[in-house]
């Protein structure tokens, strides 16, 4: 057995009120297997899965706050609704009868939401200045401060909520160019208020926003905020030019209360800004400038980098990994998430941390269309 494996992964994390028995969590991967946003037995046997085969934390595929403009795919499970929460407490209760932690990633997708998209078509999509992705303006709605509020009250609700239903924390999808992240991104947020200008400014939705969470929740109920550099269909795009940038803009998140900070880069081991001579990737650096822990994410497990924007885009074969562990014991980050290896894979962790890497099952397009 590769001691040196179990004994970097193997180690229990607190974060916060949340005991986690090792450092492996789920990526969240939207499945869509929830009709009328409500996870039914599949949804909750197919998380307890990888919870009985020792991943530590679960945090689940994104799931919509009660904003009608929040969700754009069929099957999304939604965070409101007496059934929807009613099938949440079903998922968190087998979860935990394996021993794991689970966290429900929130979201809004704002602009990215297309006219006519269900779950309601006839809401708008929504954004901060009614700039697409692209930098086309005029799409969609422009966010009133009316609106804003509205939003930061859906999710200070939903983690009222989670935390009521037993779940273990919340993660805030602040990432991938979704409407938290286009708050923060210059491209998308021209405002001229106090919700826009420079990188710091920038955050003030996203501060309210956690700020709000935390009047609702207990002290030490654990708020996750997950952020990336790229976008959706922009690969190359950046939030942050240089540490300073990056600093400017997670720095104010963490003292509105965000405990953790999930990073999420297509490849773990990309250094972030290569000319400052460091080799750390984007989560090492956001726990360099903020001092909280980290979570870093990005094609852990296999030879292919992910393809952001469909999970079927291609097959991936089995790799090492080493240059996790060497990362992981220099305590560049605190938690590994696992994506597609541990949708192909249910018994990932197990395997890894037992000694069984020759066992792993490769990721093909076949994993994506069940709830295995």
């Amino acid at each position: 057995m590769n001691t040196r494996l179990t004994t970097a992964l193997s180690r229990p994390f607190a974060l916060g009120s949340a005991k986690l028995p090792n450092r492996i969590a789920m990526a969240p991967m939207t499945r869509g297997h929830s009709p009328d946003g409500i996870p039914g037995e599949d949804v909750a046997a197919y998380y307890a899965r990888r919870a009985a085969a020792g991943t530590g934390l679960i945090i689940t595929e994104g799931t919509t706050v009660d904003h009608r403009s929040a969700g754009y795919i069929d099957g999304v499970p939604r965070f409101h609704g007496e059934e929807q929460l009613a099938g949440w407490r079903k998922v968190v209760d087998a979860v935990h009868t394996h021993g794991g932690a689970i966290m429900p990633q929130l979201w809004h997708v704002g602009i990215q939401r297309p006219a006519g998209a269900p779950p309601f078509p006839d809401a708008p999509s929504v954004s901060p200045s009614g700039i697409a992705l692209d930098g086309t303006p005029g799409a969609g709605e422009t966010m009133t401060l009316a609106d804003i509020d509205a939003v930061i009250g859906a999710f200070a609700e939903a983690a009222g909520a989670a935390e009521r239903i037993g779940f273990d924390g919340v993660e805030l999808h602040g990432a991938h160019g979704y409407l938290i992240d286009q708050f923060l991104w210059e491209r998308t947020n021209r405002r001229t208020d106090a919700y826009g200008g420079d990188p710091a400014s920038r955050t003030t939705f996203a501060a309210d926003l956690v700020a709000a969470i935390r009047e609702r929740v207990a002290p030490d109920f654990p708020v996750v905020l997950r952020f990336s550099q790229w976008k959706a269909d922009h690969y190359d795009t950046r939030l942050a030019e240089n540490p300073k940038e990056l600093e400017a803009v997670l720095t104010p998140l963490a003292e509105a209360g965000v405990d953790a900070f999930h990073a999420s880069g297509r490849r773990y081991w990309q250094p972030e800004f290569p000319d400052t001579g460091s080799d750390l990737n984007i989560a090492g650096w956001a726990k360099k400038v903020t001092g909280k822990p980290v979570i870093t994410v990005g094609s852990v497990g296999l030879d292919s980098v992910f393809q952001p924007g469909s999970l079927s885009g291609a097959n991936a074969a089995v790799e090492t990994i080493d240059r996790l562990l060497d990362r992981l014991e220099r305590d560049e980050f605190d938690l590994v998430a696992v994506g597609r290896a541990l949708l192909a894979d249910p018994e990932w962790a197990d395997k890894v941390l037992n000694g069984r890497m020759s066992e792993l099952i490769p990721f093909t397009k076949d994993a994506v269309a069940t709830l295995h």
